[in-house]
């Protein structure tokens, strides 16, 4: 099959994945919360739950990346459609890295896919290597009402940058979490990655709540934790430096 010269991501981590492929310049359509992309010229199709396909396809596109259960629906309507698909639903680490070569291998860019799956694991395995016998317990928070601790890939991501997140088992979806379990945890590091707030969030969103816990309450931009894209490695190593 002939490489894609119109693509449309309807994912920001399929975004963010084909700028490091290098091939940004084949977007045509893209989602509002692909904000690097925002004004670089693509056309903006709404929110990754509900795009307009019939905008979509006026643009004509040779693909259309999705991602995750939760765009199962616009994948499937879009396949009804005739359109092209690539659906990535990678929930551990080493599934999203798979991931990589996958769309680089759908975008005609199989050997940059291949190179970035690597360099991404290389620079994991130098997090691991620095790692100390002190594991610091993180509770990592991807929404605040109610309050959700991370699941997905991100306990892989902090272990990865030399900590323990024991509120949720890699692979298992991210779920709201009580304010005893946290407190039972004695947290040393608190780290807020609210989704579509970037780096944004007040700590005080976490501090002003009364809990029992010490520990030291840390803002990082949701697209460092969030995206199953080459930013969890720098995610990964955002917290290692954190830690």
């Amino acid at each position: 099959m002939d490489p894609p010269d119109r693509i449309v991501s309807l994912a920001p981590a399929a975004t963010a994945t084909i700028r490091e492929l290098g091939v940004a310049d084949r977007l045509v359509g893209i989602t509002t919360h692909c904000r690097a992309e925002l004004d670089a010229g693509p056309t903006v199709l709404g929110g990754w739950l509900n795009p307009d396909l019939d905008e979509l396809a006026a643009l004509d596109p040779d693909l259309v990346c999705t991602s995750d259960a939760l765009q199962a629906e616009v994948r499937d309507a879009l396949r009804d459609r005739g359109v092209r698909v690539h659906h990535m639903d990678a929930r551990t680490l080493p599934k999203v890295i798979e991931g990589f070569a996958a769309l680089g291998d759908a975008v005609g860019r199989e050997a940059e896919g291949e190179r970035m799956a690597a360099r991404s694991r290389e620079r994991l395995d130098r997090l691991r290597a620095r790692a100390t016998d002190t594991w610091p317990t993180v509770y990592c928070e991807e929404w605040a009402n109610p309050p959700m601790a991370a699941g997905n890939w991100v306990p892989e991501v902090v272990a990865a940058a030399g900590g323990h997140h024991p509120f949720v088992d890699p692979g298992e979806r991210s779920r709201a979490v009580a304010r005893d379990a946290v407190e039972a945890a004695d947290p040393d590091h608190v780290v807020l990655h609210h989704c579509g707030h970037g780096e944004h969030t007040d700590p005080a969103t976490f501090t002003d709540r009364g809990w029992a816990v010490d520990a030291e309450v840390h803002a990082v931009d949701d697209a460092l934790l969030n995206q199953p894209s080459p930013n969890l490695i720098d995610g990964a190593e955002r917290l290692a430096e954190l830690f």
